[in-house]
């Protein structure tokens, strides 16, 4: 097994989309690994330090939204949701735990290892290292501590999921600076993200949620209309 060869860690209960996945992904020179359940897909994940994982919603034994939060809760590996279901929750609910893309049966497979190779070119390949450098952030009642993933709010400890706290440390890194969509998505996800724009919105609003008083009249990260949006500097 030589490194040179990316690791895909299918987390799939569905034979026929093992066999298919398999010979597809390998034809494009990944190393496939496979995980029938979701307890047997945190095994593999620990055995094989996978470079991406490709993960079913619908798994048996643990589902894959509990798989991600597991995963998500000390390590930064690509993740890729998969759902039969194209409703808006399963999309949601997967981002926020910090999938970094979402795709939904059917698909064609050049649609899929196009997803996975945006996925990975964007994401540092950092498994369960941690953030390096010591660079801090404080603007009004938000303060970041990259380092330790840390965000507190008005003083209390608030826990973003990934993606999240990277689009909060974008905005706290240009303090009061207009930020367009297209620079916050080529930022967070990467300029060869091939996902849908409404990403951006969705953590918009999460974010939100989580750190204004009145998430639907924002005060912290305003819109602007027509441009994209601001991270206020109290006056």
């Amino acid at each position: 097994m030589t490194k040179s060869q990316p690791i895909v860690l299918i987390a799939e209960d569905e034979e026929s989309f093992i066999e298919a996945l398999s010979v597809g992904l390998k034809r494009e020179g990944f190393l496939v690994e496979a995980a029938r359940d979701g307890e047997e897909a945190l095994q593999m994940f620990e055995k094989h330090h996978p470079d991406i994982i490709l993960l079913d919603i619908m798994l048996p034994r643990k589902s894959g939204l509990d798989v991600c939060r597991e995963i998500r809760a000390h390590s930064r590996v690509p993740i890729i949701m998969v759902t039969a279901k194209s409703t808006e929750i399963d999309t949601v609910v997967g981002l926020e735990l910090g999938a970094d893309d979402y795709i939904s049966k059917p698909y064609r497979m050049t649609e899929l290892v196009a997803r996975i190779r945006a996925v990975m070119r964007r994401t540092p390949s950092s498994g369960t290292e941690e953030l390096e450098g010591d660079q801090r952030y404080e603007v009004g009642v938000i303060s970041m501590d990259p380092a330790r993933h840390e965000v507190f709010v008005r003083g209390d400890l608030v826990k973003l999921p990934l993606k999240e706290f990277e689009l909060l440390e974008f905005f706290l890194s240009n303090p009061g600076r207009v930020l367009t969509r297209e620079q916050i998505i080529d930022r967070v996800w990467g300029p060869y993200y091939a996902g849908e724009t409404k990403t951006l919105d969705v953590h918009i609003k999460r974010l939100r949620g989580k750190i204004e008083q009145t998430p639907s009249d924002p005060t912290i990260i305003t819109t602007v209309r027509g441009l994209g949006y601001r991270l206020e500097i109290p006056r």
